[in-house]
Parts: structure tokens; sequence; C-alpha cells
């Protein structure tokens, strides 16, 4: 790969993490971490967190969109 390439390759990922990283933000902040049917377990140092409930509605919101994109493009 050449060295432009692979430049440009690293600065999409930058991009598309910087994205992602204000999205989780933004959910943290709107309390999306904290959803009925999010498993939390702890035990002295040790915490467990599985968040389903979050995971479900993530997926519900994902499939419409992706679903009003994908039949738009057609």
């Amino acid at each position: 790969m050449e060295p432009a390439t692979f430049g440009k390759v690293l600065l999409l990922i930058g991009v598309v993490a910087l994205i992602a990283g204000g999205i989780f933000m933004l959910m943290g902040r709107m309390g999306v971490g904290s959803m009925p049917g999010d498993l939390r377990f702890g035990r002295g140092n040790v915490r467990f967190y599985f968040p389903i409930g979050t995971s479900i509605v993530l997926s519900i919101i994902l499939t419409v969109l992706l679903n009003l994109f994908l039949r738009r493009g057609r």
C-alpha cells in the first residue's frame, strides 16, 4: 500500500473513531447506558456490565435507519 493511501485510511479511521466517541458521549448523557434490562453485577473489585436493553434498542434504531437509507437509494 502506498504511503498516501495508507495516510488516507488512517485519517478515515480517525474520523470514524471521533464520530463514534461523540455518539457514545451523547448516549451517556441521555442515560442510554442505564436502561431497564441492562445487567450489572459487582462483588469487591470485580464488576460486570452487560447492556442487553441498550443493545436491543440500538439494534432496532439502526435497523430502521438502515432500511430507510437503503430503500431511498433504490
